[in-house]
């Protein structure tokens, strides 16, 4: 059986890449309670709130398989250190948008320029055993999870919403300066981890979906990622209305939120993720994670007072913590070595797909029907991709524990 990487040079590789992850999400993390409340300070209806989220996430749709495909062809650092830079700078260039239009326009080039996720993941994999991914990218997922924690609850005790638009801009430069720090870490610290292969392949996204929707696991966990994953979104992009409607919640108290969220998300990753998947294997700690995120939908859907709600948010981000960890496992386990960067690209642009819709049904949800109703139709999104679940289960006796 392979072994962990026990170099000087791997260990330090790993604790870079982390790092790297660490202050790449803290970033993205710090924006995300800012903006619900930055829309309104541009005088934006729900609708348009909601629609920041989404014009990001189609800039990550585009970016993610085309980045993924170049780190394979030219390499994760080049890749790394381009995105990384740019996408900082869209932070800047947030912070002085003079109306929503303009908004939209710098988090869709946000959004392209951070689509390196799954070149970050495709490093990883280059310098982790097949048999310890899974564990390994919920290490990777601890480091999201602590980014998560504290760029919001960071973003949340910097913004000054009564000052208007202006009083987000320490946030968004402070943003910025982790997206900088991560490139200049990059740069200055981590080598080229893709592995060199003589081997010519046709690349694209046509035959790449031909490819990925062919295959028995590749194709269900893609459909499982994007049913999850569009049902977060949605709860994500209208948290800061339902809970500012509900509790009178400010930025600070959803920040607070997020950052329980990210300590739950850093201990579910980084220790619990390795611990489950080698007792009961990938597939089944999916299933478990599924059925925890339906239950704590569920009880915010029902909450009538802020720790009820607070408790749901926490079921729901300890069992996504263990369910993307495996997701992302089951398709570095299923591809090739000189394919994880497209694959996984592949998967990270499906992910962005969800996230663009979701926020634009929930914000309609919101608006026509009820504050809750995300919650609700998050609930019934997760039964699907249980059965399918249960369907990889069967096809991965191996990775399942049997």
């Amino acid at each position: 059986m392979s072994q962990a990487p026990t170099t000087l040079g791997d260990r330090r590789a790993l604790f870079i890449l982390l790092s790297v992850t660490f202050l790449n999400i803290a970033g993205f993390g710090l924006v995300i309670p800012l903006l619900p409340f930055f829309g309104k300070a541009l005088a934006a209806p729900p609708w348009q709130v909601a629609l920041l989220f989404s014009a990001f996430s189609f800039g990550q749709f585009l970016g993610e398989p085309f980045w993924g495909r170049l780190s394979d062809r030219i390499g994760r650092r080049p890749v790394l250190i381009v995105t990384i830079a740019t996408a900082a700078l869209c932070y800047i260039a947030l912070a002085f948008a003079p109306n929503i239009w303009l908004a939209f326009l710098a988090r869709f080039a946000s959004g392209v320029f951070s689509g390196n996720i799954s070149t970050l993941q495709g490093c990883m994999a280059d310098i982790t055993p097949p048999d310890q991914r899974a564990g390994r990218m919920g290490v990777m997922g601890s480091a999201f999870s602590l980014g998560f924690m504290t760029g919001p609850a960071l973003g949340g005790l910097l913004a000054q919403p009564e000052l208007g638009p202006i009083g987000f801009h320490i946030p968004l430069f402070a943003a910025a300066g982790f997206g900088l720090a991560s490139a200049l870490g990059v740069f200055l610290f981590v080598k080229e981890t893709r592995p060199p292969t003589g081997e010519s392949r046709p690349h694209g996204r046509p035959p790449a979906l031909r490819e990925a929707f062919g295959h028995p696991i590749i194709s269900r966990i893609m459909i499982i990622s994007f049913v999850i994953v569009s049902g977060f979104a949605g709860i994500e992009a209208t948290y800061g209305l339902w809970t500012e409607a509900r509790f009178g919640w400010g930025p600070r108290e959803i920040g607070l939120a997020f950052m329980v969220i990210g300590v739950i998300g850093a201990f579910a990753q980084g220790i619990g993720t390795s611990i489950l998947v080698r007792r009961f294997g990938e597939a089944r700690v999916l299933i478990a994670g599924l059925t925890l995120m339906f239950i704590g939908m569920f009880v915010q859907f029902s909450s009538v007072v802020w720790p009820m709600a607070v408790l749901g948010l926490a079921i729901v981000g300890f069992g996504q913590s263990i369910c993307f960890p495996n997701l992302v496992g089951l398709i570095s386990l299923s591809t090739p070595p000189d394919r994880q960067g497209e694959m996984l690209g592949l998967n990270m642009s499906n992910n962005a797909l969800a996230r663009i819709g979701g926020p634009i049904y929930a914000g309609q949800l919101f608006s026509l029907v009820s504050p809750g109703a995300p919650f609700a139709l998050g609930c019934i999104l997760i039964l699907p991709a249980l059965v399918l679940a249960f369907q990889v289960l069967k096809r991965v006796p191996r990775l399942a524990g049997e």
